[in-house]
């Protein structure tokens, strides 16, 4: 019987040039969906670390950590 691996989670998160386009995109008002996602390869790890949530109708949406990301990028 396999047993679960711990996920591991690096000391820092280093965000990939798609989670920042995707990020911007959701500050910009860009709603995007289940489908969209799996669609666009919407990476997990956003939302594993808090950078966007997920609403009870599947849509995401960035949080104010994710907002914080995008400004310390743009310096």
């Amino acid at each position: 019987m396999a047993t679960a691996q711990p996920l591991y989670h690096a000391p820092t998160f280093e965000p990939t040039v798609d989670e920042i386009a995707t990020l911007k995109q959701l500050e910009m008002g860009q709603a995007i969906a289940v489908p969209d996602a799996l669609k666009h390869h919407l990476s997990g790890r956003l939302l594993e670390w808090g950078y966007i949530g997920k609403s009870p109708a599947g849509i995401f949406h960035i949080t104010d950590t994710g907002r914080k990301l995008i400004k310390r990028q743009d310096n």
